[in-house]
Protein backbone atom coordinates (compact mmCIF):
# COMPACT_ATOMS: atom_id res chain seq x y z
CA UNK A 1 0.00 0.00 0.00
CA UNK A 2 3.06 2.27 -0.16
CA UNK A 3 2.00 4.24 -3.27
CA UNK A 4 -1.45 4.77 -1.75
CA UNK A 5 0.08 6.10 1.48
CA UNK A 6 2.40 8.42 -0.44
CA UNK A 7 -0.55 9.90 -2.31
CA UNK A 8 -2.48 10.35 0.95
CA UNK A 9 0.59 11.99 2.56
CA UNK A 10 0.97 9.47 5.41
CA UNK A 11 3.76 7.19 4.15
CA UNK A 12 6.52 8.53 6.43
CA UNK A 13 4.18 8.68 9.40
CA UNK A 14 3.23 5.02 9.04
CA UNK A 15 6.93 4.08 8.81
CA UNK A 16 7.45 5.87 12.14
CA UNK A 17 5.06 3.38 13.77
CA UNK A 18 7.71 0.68 13.29
CA UNK A 19 9.72 2.29 16.08
CA UNK A 20 8.96 2.21 19.80
CA UNK A 21 6.81 5.31 20.10
CA UNK A 22 5.45 4.27 23.47
CA UNK A 23 8.76 4.34 25.32
CA UNK A 24 8.45 7.22 27.80
CA UNK A 25 10.53 8.93 30.44
CA UNK A 26 7.86 9.74 33.08
CA UNK A 27 10.09 12.18 34.94
CA UNK A 28 10.78 14.18 31.79
CA UNK A 29 7.11 14.30 30.81
CA UNK A 30 5.96 15.34 34.29
CA UNK A 31 8.64 18.00 34.58
CA UNK A 32 7.50 19.58 31.31
CA UNK A 33 3.77 19.26 32.00
CA UNK A 34 4.15 21.38 35.13
CA UNK A 35 5.16 24.28 32.86
CA UNK A 36 2.10 23.88 30.60
CA UNK A 37 -0.46 26.70 30.62
CA UNK A 38 -3.96 25.60 29.62
CA UNK A 39 -4.97 29.16 28.75
CA UNK A 40 -2.15 29.98 26.31
CA UNK A 41 -1.62 26.39 25.09
CA UNK A 42 2.10 26.80 25.63
CA UNK A 43 4.95 25.81 27.91
CA UNK A 44 6.06 28.87 29.84
CA UNK A 45 9.85 28.71 29.98
CA UNK A 46 11.87 31.60 31.45
CA UNK A 47 12.64 32.90 27.97
CA UNK A 48 9.02 32.93 26.79
CA UNK A 49 6.34 30.71 25.29
CA UNK A 50 7.45 27.43 23.72
CA UNK A 51 5.29 24.71 22.19
CA UNK A 52 5.19 22.08 19.45
CA UNK A 53 4.21 23.69 16.14
CA UNK A 54 3.11 22.35 12.78
CA UNK A 55 6.74 22.67 11.66
CA UNK A 56 7.80 20.40 14.53
CA UNK A 57 5.09 17.88 13.67
CA UNK A 58 6.18 17.94 10.02
CA UNK A 59 9.79 17.21 10.99
CA UNK A 60 8.86 14.45 13.45
CA UNK A 61 6.13 12.69 11.47
CA UNK A 62 6.48 13.87 7.86
CA UNK A 63 2.92 15.28 7.82
CA UNK A 64 2.34 18.47 5.83
CA UNK A 65 0.38 21.44 7.27
CA UNK A 66 -1.83 21.39 4.19
CA UNK A 67 -5.00 19.50 3.41
CA UNK A 68 -8.72 19.56 4.03
CA UNK A 69 -10.05 20.21 7.48
CA UNK A 70 -11.67 17.10 8.96
CA UNK A 71 -15.23 17.78 10.08
CA UNK A 72 -16.98 15.07 12.09
CA UNK A 73 -20.33 13.94 10.71
CA UNK A 74 -19.73 16.11 7.63
CA UNK A 75 -17.22 14.00 5.68
CA UNK A 76 -19.20 11.69 3.46
CA UNK A 77 -19.16 7.96 4.06
CA UNK A 78 -18.38 7.02 0.46
CA UNK A 79 -17.76 3.39 1.40
CA UNK A 80 -20.74 2.24 3.42
CA UNK A 81 -19.77 0.74 6.72
CA UNK A 82 -22.26 -2.05 6.03
CA UNK A 83 -20.37 -3.05 2.89
CA UNK A 84 -17.06 -3.52 4.70
CA UNK A 85 -16.65 -6.82 6.49
CA UNK A 86 -15.32 -5.49 9.78
CA UNK A 87 -15.92 -7.51 12.94
CA UNK A 88 -17.02 -4.93 15.51
CA UNK A 89 -17.35 -7.30 18.45
CA UNK A 90 -13.56 -7.79 18.54
CA UNK A 91 -12.22 -4.36 19.39
CA UNK A 92 -9.16 -5.04 21.55
CA UNK A 93 -5.97 -4.53 19.59
CA UNK A 94 -4.82 -8.14 19.33
CA UNK A 95 -8.31 -9.49 18.67
CA UNK A 96 -8.93 -6.80 16.03
CA UNK A 97 -5.67 -7.64 14.24
CA UNK A 98 -6.32 -11.38 14.25
CA UNK A 99 -9.87 -10.88 13.00
CA UNK A 100 -8.93 -8.74 9.99
CA UNK A 101 -5.43 -9.73 8.88
CA UNK A 102 -5.34 -11.17 5.37
CA UNK A 103 -3.69 -14.37 4.24
CA UNK A 104 0.02 -14.13 3.31
CA UNK A 105 0.62 -13.73 -0.40
CA UNK A 106 -2.87 -12.41 -1.16
CA UNK A 107 -3.66 -8.81 -2.23
CA UNK A 108 -4.67 -6.40 0.50
CA UNK A 109 -8.45 -6.09 0.43
CA UNK A 110 -10.40 -2.91 0.97
CA UNK A 111 -11.68 -4.15 4.31
CA UNK A 112 -8.21 -5.15 5.50
CA UNK A 113 -6.69 -1.79 4.56
CA UNK A 114 -9.42 0.22 6.28
CA UNK A 115 -9.14 -2.04 9.33
CA UNK A 116 -5.38 -1.49 9.41
CA UNK A 117 -5.80 2.30 9.20
CA UNK A 118 -8.36 2.20 12.05
CA UNK A 119 -5.93 0.23 14.20
CA UNK A 120 -3.05 2.55 13.30
CA UNK A 121 -5.09 5.66 14.19
CA UNK A 122 -6.23 4.14 17.48
CA UNK A 123 -3.02 2.57 18.75
CA UNK A 124 -0.20 4.58 17.15
CA UNK A 125 -1.54 8.08 16.43
CA UNK A 126 -4.22 9.20 18.87
CA UNK A 127 -3.73 6.44 21.47
CA UNK A 128 -7.27 5.83 22.68
CA UNK A 129 -7.68 5.31 26.45
CA UNK A 130 -9.74 2.13 26.09
CA UNK A 131 -6.94 0.23 24.29
CA UNK A 132 -9.56 -0.71 21.72
CA UNK A 133 -10.34 0.26 18.13
CA UNK A 134 -13.37 2.59 18.32
CA UNK A 135 -15.94 2.48 15.58
CA UNK A 136 -15.87 6.26 15.13
CA UNK A 137 -12.42 6.08 13.47
CA UNK A 138 -14.03 4.48 10.42
CA UNK A 139 -14.87 7.78 8.67
CA UNK A 140 -11.28 9.05 8.87
CA UNK A 141 -9.83 5.64 7.94
CA UNK A 142 -11.97 5.32 4.83
CA UNK A 143 -11.10 8.92 3.83
CA UNK A 144 -7.39 8.06 4.03
CA UNK A 145 -8.05 4.81 2.16
CA UNK A 146 -9.62 6.86 -0.64
CA UNK A 147 -6.44 9.04 -0.69
CA UNK A 148 -8.24 12.17 0.42
CA UNK A 149 -5.98 15.06 1.43
CA UNK A 150 -6.90 15.28 5.13
CA UNK A 151 -4.74 17.60 7.25
CA UNK A 152 -3.81 14.98 9.82
CA UNK A 153 -1.12 17.19 11.40
CA UNK A 154 -3.70 19.65 12.78
CA UNK A 155 -5.82 16.82 14.14
CA UNK A 156 -2.72 15.45 15.86
CA UNK A 157 -1.72 18.82 17.34
CA UNK A 158 -5.23 19.42 18.67
CA UNK A 159 -5.21 15.96 20.27
CA UNK A 160 -1.88 16.80 21.92
CA UNK A 161 -3.38 20.03 23.30
CA UNK A 162 -6.28 18.06 24.77
CA UNK A 163 -3.86 15.50 26.22
CA UNK A 164 -1.67 18.20 27.83
CA UNK A 165 -4.71 19.99 29.25
CA UNK A 166 -5.92 16.79 30.86
CA UNK A 167 -2.46 15.93 32.20
CA UNK A 168 -1.95 19.42 33.63
CA UNK A 169 -5.34 19.33 35.29
CA UNK A 170 -4.70 15.86 36.70
CA UNK A 171 -1.56 17.03 38.50
CA UNK A 172 -3.53 19.55 40.55
CA UNK A 173 -6.81 17.64 40.88
CA UNK A 174 -7.65 17.07 44.54
CA UNK A 175 -9.46 13.81 43.84
CA UNK A 176 -6.37 12.35 42.23
CA UNK A 177 -5.20 11.77 38.64
CA UNK A 178 -6.93 9.83 35.91
CA UNK A 179 -5.25 7.56 33.43
CA UNK A 180 -3.70 9.76 30.78
CA UNK A 181 -4.19 9.01 27.13
CA UNK A 182 -3.49 10.69 23.83
CA UNK A 183 -0.34 11.30 21.76
CA UNK A 184 2.12 11.61 24.65
CA UNK A 185 4.67 10.01 22.34
CA UNK A 186 4.71 13.26 20.35
CA UNK A 187 5.50 15.25 23.50
CA UNK A 188 8.31 12.82 24.37
CA UNK A 189 9.94 13.11 20.95
CA UNK A 190 9.62 16.91 20.96
CA UNK A 191 11.23 17.11 24.42
CA UNK A 192 14.04 14.84 23.22
CA UNK A 193 14.67 17.32 20.41
CA UNK A 194 14.81 20.51 22.50
CA UNK A 195 16.74 18.91 25.40
CA UNK A 196 19.14 16.86 23.28
CA UNK A 197 22.09 19.21 23.80
CA UNK A 198 21.21 20.30 27.35
CA UNK A 199 21.08 16.71 28.60
CA UNK A 200 23.68 15.28 26.17
CA UNK A 201 21.22 12.69 24.86
CA UNK A 202 22.98 10.28 22.52
CA UNK A 203 22.35 6.94 20.87
CA UNK A 204 24.52 4.59 18.88
CA UNK A 205 21.54 3.20 16.96
CA UNK A 206 21.12 4.56 13.43
CA UNK A 207 17.47 4.21 12.29
CA UNK A 208 16.89 3.21 8.70
CA UNK A 209 13.92 5.59 8.38
CA UNK A 210 15.01 9.03 7.14
CA UNK A 211 12.82 10.94 9.55
CA UNK A 212 13.59 13.08 12.60
CA UNK A 213 11.00 11.21 14.63
CA UNK A 214 12.78 7.88 14.09
CA UNK A 215 16.08 9.36 15.28
CA UNK A 216 14.43 10.97 18.31
CA UNK A 217 12.92 7.67 19.47
CA UNK A 218 16.45 6.44 20.17
CA UNK A 219 17.20 9.39 22.50
CA UNK A 220 14.56 8.69 25.16
CA UNK A 221 16.38 8.10 28.49
CA UNK A 222 15.93 4.59 29.85
CA UNK A 223 16.85 5.17 33.50
CA UNK A 224 13.95 6.02 35.85
CA UNK A 225 15.41 7.90 38.82
CA UNK A 226 13.73 10.36 41.15
CA UNK A 227 16.88 12.49 40.88
CA UNK A 228 16.00 13.07 37.23
CA UNK A 229 13.31 15.52 38.31
CA UNK A 230 15.94 17.95 39.52
CA UNK A 231 17.98 17.48 36.36
CA UNK A 232 15.05 18.07 34.01
CA UNK A 233 13.71 21.09 35.89
CA UNK A 234 17.17 22.64 35.98
CA UNK A 235 17.48 22.08 32.23
CA UNK A 236 14.15 23.80 31.55
CA UNK A 237 14.88 26.70 33.88
CA UNK A 238 18.28 27.16 32.23
CA UNK A 239 16.52 28.53 29.14
CA UNK A 240 16.81 32.08 30.44
CA UNK A 241 17.47 33.14 26.86
CA UNK A 242 16.04 31.62 23.73
CA UNK A 243 18.64 29.48 21.96
CA UNK A 244 18.77 27.33 18.85
CA UNK A 245 18.06 24.31 21.06
CA UNK A 246 14.44 25.45 21.20
CA UNK A 247 14.29 25.63 17.40
CA UNK A 248 15.78 22.23 16.51
CA UNK A 249 14.01 21.79 13.17
CA UNK A 250 15.29 24.83 11.26
CA UNK A 251 18.86 23.53 11.04
CA UNK A 252 20.39 22.69 7.66
CA UNK A 253 21.10 19.06 8.65
CA UNK A 254 17.43 18.21 9.12
CA UNK A 255 16.42 14.62 8.36
CA UNK A 256 13.08 14.20 6.65
CA UNK A 257 11.11 14.14 3.40
CA UNK A 258 12.52 16.16 0.51
CA UNK A 259 9.64 18.65 0.48
CA UNK A 260 10.62 19.69 4.02
CA UNK A 261 14.37 19.06 4.07
CA UNK A 262 15.02 21.81 1.52
CA UNK A 263 12.28 24.15 2.73
CA UNK A 264 12.60 24.19 6.52
CA UNK A 265 14.09 27.70 6.72
CA UNK A 266 11.74 30.63 6.27
CA UNK A 267 14.61 32.99 5.39
CA UNK A 268 15.43 30.80 2.38
CA UNK A 269 11.81 30.32 1.34
CA UNK A 270 11.20 29.74 -2.35
CA UNK A 271 8.03 30.49 -4.27
CA UNK A 272 7.29 26.77 -4.43
CA UNK A 273 7.25 26.56 -0.61
CA UNK A 274 5.10 29.65 0.07
CA UNK A 275 1.98 27.52 0.50
CA UNK A 276 3.69 25.20 3.00
CA UNK A 277 5.07 28.08 5.04
CA UNK A 278 1.67 29.76 5.01
CA UNK A 279 0.40 26.60 6.68
CA UNK A 280 3.18 26.73 9.28
CA UNK A 281 2.78 30.43 10.11
CA UNK A 282 -0.94 31.13 9.69
CA UNK A 283 -3.21 31.50 12.69
CA UNK A 284 -5.86 28.79 12.54
CA UNK A 285 -8.46 26.89 14.48
CA UNK A 286 -7.77 23.20 14.95
CA UNK A 287 -10.21 20.53 16.08
CA UNK A 288 -9.70 17.61 18.39
CA UNK A 289 -12.56 15.40 17.38
CA UNK A 290 -13.77 12.18 15.88
CA UNK A 291 -17.41 12.54 16.89
CA UNK A 292 -19.59 15.63 16.74
CA UNK A 293 -20.52 15.43 20.42
CA UNK A 294 -16.83 15.56 21.35
CA UNK A 295 -15.86 18.53 19.17
CA UNK A 296 -13.32 20.84 20.78
CA UNK A 297 -11.80 23.80 19.04
CA UNK A 298 -8.33 25.06 19.92
CA UNK A 299 -6.37 28.03 18.60
CA UNK A 300 -3.16 27.43 16.69
CA UNK A 301 -1.10 30.54 17.48
CA UNK A 302 2.30 30.48 15.77
CA UNK A 303 2.69 34.20 16.57
CA UNK A 304 3.43 33.14 20.16
CA UNK A 305 6.37 31.02 19.02
CA UNK A 306 7.93 33.18 16.27
CA UNK A 307 11.49 32.46 17.43
CA UNK A 308 10.98 28.72 16.86
CA UNK A 309 10.78 29.60 13.16
CA UNK A 310 13.86 31.89 13.26
CA UNK A 311 11.75 35.08 13.39
CA UNK A 312 11.75 37.97 15.86
CA UNK A 313 9.21 37.76 18.65
CA UNK A 314 6.66 40.56 18.94
CA UNK A 315 4.24 41.08 21.79
CA UNK A 316 1.41 38.58 21.20
CA UNK A 317 -1.99 40.12 20.57
CA UNK A 318 -5.32 38.38 20.03
CA UNK A 319 -6.84 38.34 16.59
CA UNK A 320 -9.92 40.03 18.04
CA UNK A 321 -9.31 42.66 20.69
CA UNK A 322 -12.89 43.34 21.74
CA UNK A 323 -14.64 39.98 21.43
CA UNK A 324 -13.55 37.27 23.82
CA UNK A 325 -13.12 33.80 22.39
CA UNK A 326 -13.30 30.86 24.79
CA UNK A 327 -10.41 28.41 24.99
CA UNK A 328 -12.61 25.81 23.33
CA UNK A 329 -16.06 25.91 21.77
CA UNK A 330 -18.53 23.04 21.69
CA UNK A 331 -20.29 22.88 18.32
CA UNK A 332 -23.75 21.39 18.78
CA UNK A 333 -25.30 21.69 15.32
CA UNK A 334 -22.19 21.13 13.20
CA UNK A 335 -22.20 24.67 11.73
CA UNK A 336 -18.42 24.75 11.58
CA UNK A 337 -18.03 27.20 8.73
CA UNK A 338 -19.91 29.95 10.56
CA UNK A 339 -17.83 29.48 13.70
CA UNK A 340 -14.54 29.44 11.78
CA UNK A 341 -15.45 32.54 9.77
CA UNK A 342 -16.19 34.42 12.99
CA UNK A 343 -12.89 33.39 14.60
CA UNK A 344 -10.46 33.40 11.69
CA UNK A 345 -11.61 36.63 10.00
CA UNK A 346 -10.69 35.94 6.34
CA UNK A 347 -9.67 39.59 5.84
CA UNK A 348 -6.80 38.97 8.31
CA UNK A 349 -5.26 36.04 6.41
CA UNK A 350 -1.46 35.90 6.22
CA UNK A 351 0.26 36.78 2.91
CA UNK A 352 3.92 35.81 2.51
CA UNK A 353 6.49 37.19 0.08
CA UNK A 354 9.73 35.18 -0.33
CA UNK A 355 12.84 37.12 0.66
CA UNK A 356 16.28 36.39 2.10
CA UNK A 357 17.32 37.55 5.56
CA UNK A 358 19.37 36.42 8.52
CA UNK A 359 17.51 34.36 11.16
CA UNK A 360 17.33 35.81 14.64
CA UNK A 361 15.99 34.99 18.09
CA UNK A 362 15.54 38.65 19.06
CA UNK A 363 12.46 40.07 20.77
CA UNK A 364 10.86 43.49 20.56
CA UNK A 365 11.19 45.91 23.45
CA UNK A 366 7.44 45.84 23.90
CA UNK A 367 7.48 42.05 24.27
CA UNK A 368 10.39 42.18 26.71
CA UNK A 369 8.60 44.61 29.03
CA UNK A 370 5.39 42.61 28.86
CA UNK A 371 7.09 39.25 29.41
CA UNK A 372 9.15 40.45 32.38
CA UNK A 373 6.01 41.69 34.09
CA UNK A 374 4.08 38.54 33.20
CA UNK A 375 6.84 36.10 34.17
CA UNK A 376 7.67 37.75 37.51
CA UNK A 377 4.10 37.09 38.61
CA UNK A 378 4.55 33.41 37.79
CA UNK A 379 8.04 32.79 39.15
CA UNK A 380 8.53 29.66 41.20
CA UNK A 381 10.89 28.62 43.95
CA UNK A 382 13.05 25.74 42.74
CA UNK A 383 13.04 23.67 45.94
CA UNK A 384 9.32 24.10 46.50
CA UNK A 385 8.59 23.25 42.89
CA UNK A 386 10.77 20.12 43.00
CA UNK A 387 9.07 18.91 46.18
CA UNK A 388 5.64 19.41 44.62
CA UNK A 389 6.71 17.54 41.51
CA UNK A 390 8.11 14.54 43.39
CA UNK A 391 4.99 14.38 45.57
CA UNK A 392 2.74 14.45 42.51
CA UNK A 393 0.14 11.67 42.47
CA UNK A 394 1.36 10.71 38.99
CA UNK A 395 4.93 10.26 40.18
CA UNK A 396 5.79 6.64 40.86
CA UNK A 397 9.04 7.81 42.49
CA UNK A 398 7.39 9.88 45.21
CA UNK A 399 7.47 9.13 48.95
CA UNK A 400 5.45 6.11 49.99
CA UNK A 401 3.14 5.87 52.98
CA UNK A 402 3.68 2.99 55.38
CA UNK A 403 2.17 -0.15 53.98
CA UNK A 404 1.36 1.45 50.65
CA UNK A 405 1.99 -1.69 48.62
CA UNK A 406 -0.22 -3.77 50.86
CA UNK A 407 -2.92 -1.11 50.86
CA UNK A 408 -2.83 -0.80 47.08
CA UNK A 409 -3.21 -4.56 46.79
CA UNK A 410 -6.18 -4.58 49.15
CA UNK A 411 -7.85 -1.73 47.26
CA UNK A 412 -7.30 -3.55 43.96
CA UNK A 413 -8.72 -6.79 45.36
CA UNK A 414 -11.66 -4.89 46.82
CA UNK A 415 -12.49 -3.14 43.53
CA UNK A 416 -12.09 -6.33 41.49
CA UNK A 417 -14.24 -8.43 43.85
CA UNK A 418 -17.11 -6.01 44.35
CA UNK A 419 -16.87 -4.45 40.84
CA UNK A 420 -17.14 -0.97 42.32
CA UNK A 421 -14.87 2.06 42.49
CA UNK A 422 -13.25 2.74 45.85
CA UNK A 423 -13.99 6.37 46.75
CA UNK A 424 -11.57 7.57 49.45
CA UNK A 425 -13.53 10.83 49.83
CA UNK A 426 -16.86 9.04 50.21
CA UNK A 427 -16.36 5.90 52.27
CA UNK A 428 -20.01 5.41 53.20
CA UNK A 429 -20.95 5.47 49.49
CA UNK A 430 -18.22 2.91 48.83
CA UNK A 431 -19.64 0.67 51.55
CA UNK A 432 -23.15 1.06 50.16
CA UNK A 433 -22.05 0.19 46.61
CA UNK A 434 -20.15 -2.83 47.92
CA UNK A 435 -23.20 -4.05 49.84
CA UNK A 436 -25.42 -3.76 46.77
CA UNK A 437 -22.87 -5.66 44.69
CA UNK A 438 -22.56 -8.37 47.34
CA UNK A 439 -26.33 -8.76 47.58
CA UNK A 440 -26.48 -9.33 43.81
CA UNK A 441 -23.82 -12.04 44.13
CA UNK A 442 -25.87 -13.72 46.84
CA UNK A 443 -29.03 -13.58 44.72
CA UNK A 444 -27.24 -15.23 41.83
CA UNK A 445 -25.98 -17.97 44.14
CA UNK A 446 -29.46 -18.51 45.53
CA UNK A 447 -30.94 -18.91 42.05
CA UNK A 448 -28.14 -21.17 40.79
CA UNK A 449 -27.67 -23.40 43.86
CA UNK A 450 -31.32 -23.53 44.97
CA UNK A 451 -30.42 -23.53 48.64
CA UNK A 452 -33.78 -22.32 50.00
CA UNK A 453 -35.54 -25.30 51.59
CA UNK A 454 -39.34 -25.69 51.66
CA UNK A 455 -39.56 -24.36 55.20
CA UNK A 456 -38.15 -21.00 54.09
CA UNK A 457 -34.91 -21.41 55.98
CA UNK A 458 -31.58 -20.65 54.36
CA UNK A 459 -28.04 -21.72 54.96
CA UNK A 460 -25.91 -18.58 54.77
CA UNK A 461 -22.65 -20.48 54.32
CA UNK A 462 -23.88 -22.15 51.13
CA UNK A 463 -24.68 -19.07 49.14
CA UNK A 464 -22.44 -16.37 50.63
CA UNK A 465 -19.30 -15.83 48.49
CA UNK A 466 -16.16 -17.12 50.11
CA UNK A 467 -12.87 -15.29 50.57
CA UNK A 468 -14.40 -11.81 50.76
CA UNK A 469 -11.48 -9.38 50.68
CA UNK A 470 -11.06 -6.99 53.62
CA UNK A 471 -12.46 -3.52 53.12
CA UNK A 472 -10.00 -0.60 53.05
CA UNK A 473 -10.27 1.82 55.93
CA UNK A 474 -9.96 5.61 55.91
CA UNK A 475 -6.17 5.62 56.04
CA UNK A 476 -6.02 3.67 52.77
CA UNK A 477 -7.20 6.81 51.03
CA UNK A 478 -3.65 8.07 51.34
CA UNK A 479 -2.59 5.52 48.76
CA UNK A 480 -4.38 7.48 46.06
CA UNK A 481 -3.69 10.88 47.61
CA UNK A 482 -0.11 11.51 48.70
CA UNK A 483 -1.30 14.72 50.35
CA UNK A 484 -3.97 14.37 53.02
CA UNK A 485 -7.41 14.56 51.41
CA UNK A 486 -9.91 16.91 53.09
CA UNK A 487 -11.97 14.08 54.57
CA UNK A 488 -9.06 12.73 56.64
CA UNK A 489 -9.66 14.31 60.04
CA UNK A 490 -10.17 12.93 63.51
CA UNK A 491 -13.95 12.70 63.30
CA UNK A 492 -14.22 11.57 59.69
CA UNK A 493 -11.48 9.01 60.10
CA UNK A 494 -13.07 7.63 63.25
CA UNK A 495 -16.48 7.45 61.55
CA UNK A 496 -15.06 5.72 58.47
CA UNK A 497 -13.10 3.19 60.53
CA UNK A 498 -16.18 2.52 62.66
CA UNK A 499 -18.34 2.04 59.55
CA UNK A 500 -15.84 -0.34 58.01
CA UNK A 501 -15.60 -2.40 61.19
CA UNK A 502 -19.39 -2.61 61.38
CA UNK A 503 -19.62 -3.75 57.75
CA UNK A 504 -16.84 -6.30 58.17
CA UNK A 505 -18.54 -7.63 61.28
CA UNK A 506 -21.88 -7.79 59.51
CA UNK A 507 -20.45 -9.55 56.50
CA UNK A 508 -18.69 -12.06 58.70
CA UNK A 509 -21.88 -12.83 60.65
CA UNK A 510 -24.30 -12.60 57.78
CA UNK A 511 -26.41 -9.97 59.53
CA UNK A 512 -26.04 -7.32 56.82
CA UNK A 513 -27.73 -9.35 54.09
CA UNK A 514 -31.42 -9.04 54.80
CA UNK A 515 -34.34 -9.72 52.49
CA UNK A 516 -35.04 -6.01 52.33
CA UNK A 517 -31.53 -5.55 50.98
CA UNK A 518 -32.24 -8.21 48.35
CA UNK A 519 -35.40 -6.39 47.27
Amino acid sequence: MGPSWVEAGIFEFIQLAKFDLHLFDPQMLLSAIFFWNRETRAFEFPCGFVSPTLLDIAAITGLTPLGDRFYPDVVEEEISIKEVSITWDKKTYLAFINAHVGQPGTPVSESEHISFLMYWLSACVFCTPSLQVPKYYYILAQALHLKKKICLSKLLLASLYACLDEASESLSRESGPRNLSGPLWLLQLWLNAILENKLSLTSSFAPTCALEGARLTTLTPRKRLVDNFSKYIAAILSFAEFSEDLAPFIRTSLIGPTWLRHNNQVWNMTRDSVEIWSGFLSWDVIMSVMRQKDVRIYPYQPQLFARQFGLCQMKPLPLRRKEKIDSYICVEKGNYEEVLEFILRPEKQLHLTPCSFSPSFLVSRCFLRWWCEYHVDNMIDFDTFLTKLINSPLSSQGPKQTGTFKNQTIIYQFEQFFKVCYRPNNVHRTIFDASVSLSKMVQRNIRSKKVINPRGKTDFEKFCPKHIPPLPNALFGLVKHLSHPPWVCSNAGHYASFSVKMLQHSLAGGEFLTWSCFR
